[in-house]
């Protein structure tokens, strides 16, 4: 009945890109005056979710085609909004940040909530 808890790795990856989101809003913000600086992003967790369920899964780092941790890539802003060049809007940041932590907090919820059915199920509290 237990065998298959995608549920708990589905959370554990919402909460681990939130958190990446968080640090390159952080790391962009850092940057907002530096010139030629690209503001880094994360797609939505949606695609990347869904490309790392499709894809073939490793259990150990020694196997081919697959990998224990896919890390996603990040894209660059490419449209220039200041003169200098910079890339990094601190209003976009700020609404991703807030983002990124709503997405945590809801991981965080679905994580607490299996545990909790988890627990019920095996008639502990």
């Amino acid at each position: 009945m237990f065998q298959n808890l995608d549920v708990f790795r589905t959370a554990m990856a919402m909460a681990r890109h939130a958190g990446t989101q968080q640090a390159y809003s952080a790391q962009n913000i850092a940057n907002a005056d530096t010139p030629g600086y690209r503001a880094k992003e994360l797609p939505d967790f949606r695609s990347t979710v869904r490309d790392s369920l499709m894809g073939q899964r490793a259990t150990r780092a020694n196997h081919l085609n697959g990998s224990v941790g896919r890390q996603v890539d990040f894209e660059e802003r490419r449209v220039a909004l200041d003169p200098n060049g910079n890339t990094v809007s601190l209003e976009e940041e700020m609404v991703k940040s807030v983002g990124a932590q709503r997405q945590h907090d809801r991981a965080l919820a679905i994580y607490k909530s299996s545990m909790t059915i988890l627990r019920t199920s095996l008639g502990r509290k």
